[in-house]
């Protein structure tokens, strides 16, 4: 049977995973992977953002803080390939 192939979703979900392995015995070990993706993210963000980079990271910040079933539809749709998120 062949192997399913993740989207990138699922292939940073399952680093998260990986690194909690690494991380399982130290204190907050989820929020300092969460802290280390986060950095990850604002850097490329940062870099390949443009001037508008900052606009780009609130819009996101605003969805998970405001309208949280749309961020879960958002985070939905990029497990399944789906960009189907208005």
């Amino acid at each position: 049977m062949p192997e399913k192939i993740q989207t990138p979703m699922e292939q940073v979900e399952q680093l998260c995973e990986e690194l909690r392995v690494h991380y399982e015995r130290g204190d907050e070990s989820e929020l300092r992977i969460a802290a280390k993706l986060m950095l990850v993210a604002l850097n490329q963000f940062q870099q390949w953002g443009g001037q508008d980079w900052k606009s780009l990271v609130q819009e996101y910040v605003e969805i998970a803080l405001n309208d949280p079933e749309k961020f879960e539809r958002i985070l939905q749709s990029n497990r399944s390939g789906l960009r189907k998120y208005k």
